[in-house]
């Protein structure tokens, strides 16, 4: 089995990568990344890419001739990747999360791929009201990020067929501590300004809603799906991916995370214009159909692993919104380094190179 990963070097792809390779370990790994935050290693004790079989350096906008041959499944993370990002580059945004990932997967199809798994979000439910959000709801996207999500679902749809299998993840707000970890993230951010400053300052009055999921229980998700028939859930399948366990409004979030630094103060801004981004999430269907993979993570242990791998790493960077552990900065620095053009392509760039990882470390 030949399974290609696209936008492998960023925050949920290391997790990923190490459990596709104990799943599946007779299984070749091909990593397709643009390596913008191949340097953003976090307390990483081995290089995540050397668990693939290969690695190869690209832009998704720009495929390669044979990156598909061969190949069995396809797992989609490439994203221009939160809301902040899709603000500043709504262009790219489109043209990276939806259109590019629409041609691969046409491309995918084309070359005899079974599998195509794309990792797609819940945040495509925007300002959700008071019910639980199910896949039959009105979709309601307030970002570019969202829009993407929501674009990309719809052309997937008419390519799927029995010998096609598209699976839409509709992952809930990832968290958790990986190899390339992110602090722009809601219980990512809470855990940093705790270990940093013993503080968290909440932008909203704190009553939004979130549905989370740690990142290694997306890595389970995806197991999942790359195994799916079309007997269950059809050749095309959009399913919420989470638990309702994970269903937290942010306040709860800060609380909880001031339990587990004792002394950490918590601020709210109930004079904050209303944050729309808030929705409950119901993951019925996925706990029906996918019930040997549902998430086992704790929202406890989570911020516990964080808390550990933060004074780990001896953080105590209290300024770490304007850190390259948020992704929209590492994008500036590079752009202000002239590295990246505007459209974010590598200035400099050749053409797509392939990496070999060395045969005694691939595990």
């Amino acid at each position: 089995m030949r399974i290609l990963i696209t936008g492998n070097m960023g925050y949920v792809g290391p997790g990923v990568v190490r459990h596709l390779r104990q799943q599946f370990p007779q299984a070749e790994l091909i990593g397709y990344d643009m390596g913008y935050f191949a340097h953003c290693l976090t307390g990483a004790r081995r290089l995540p890419e050397s668990r693939l079989d290969r690695q190869i350096f690209g832009d998704i906008r720009h495929l390669p001739e044979g990156l598909l041959e061969g190949v069995d499944a396809v797992v989609n993370l490439a994203a221009i990747s939160n809301d902040p990002m899709g603000q500043t580059y709504e262009q790219v945004t489109l043209d990276v999360n939806y259109l590019a990932g629409i041609e691969l997967a046409r491309k995918a199809k084309a070359a005899g791929v079974g599998s195509f798994v794309f990792a797609s979000s819940c945040s495509m439910y925007g300002a959700g009201g008071e019910g639980a959000k199910t896949e039959a709801s009105d979709l309601n996207p307030l970002t570019a990020y969202a829009r993407s999500k929501v674009l990309t679902e719809q052309a997937l749809r008419p390519l799927a067929d029995d010998h096609f299998v598209v699976t839409c993840l509709r992952f809930a707000t990832a968290c958790g501590w990986s190899d390339r970890l992110r602090l722009d993230l809601v219980v990512n951010d809470f855990v940093a300004g705790a270990v940093a400053a013993g503080e968290i300052s909440i932008l909203s009055d704190g009553t939004p809603w979130r549905p989370l999921i740690h990142v290694q229980d997306m890595a389970r998700a995806i197991a999942w799906a790359l195994g799916r028939t079309p007997e269950v859930g059809g050749s095309f399948l959009a399913i919420n991916t989470g638990s309702e366990q994970w269903n937290y409004q942010v306040r709860e979030l800060a609380y909880a995370v001031a339990e587990s630094l004792p002394g950490t103060r918590v601020s709210l801004n109930p004079a904050a214009p209303p944050d729309k981004r808030s929705y409950r999430v119901d993951f019925s269907l996925y706990r029906e159909l996918a019930p040997d993979h549902q998430p086992r993570r704790t929202l406890a242990d989570t911020i516990d692993e964080l808390r550990d791998g933060l004074l780990g790493m001896n953080f105590r960077d209290a300024a770490f919104r304007s850190s390259e552990l948020m992704r929209l900065r590492v994008l500036t620095s590079l752009r202000e380094a002239h590295e990246l053009a505007d459209d974010l392509g590598w200035a400099r760039a050749a053409s797509a190179r392939v990496v070999a990882a060395p045969a005694a470390t691939i595990a």
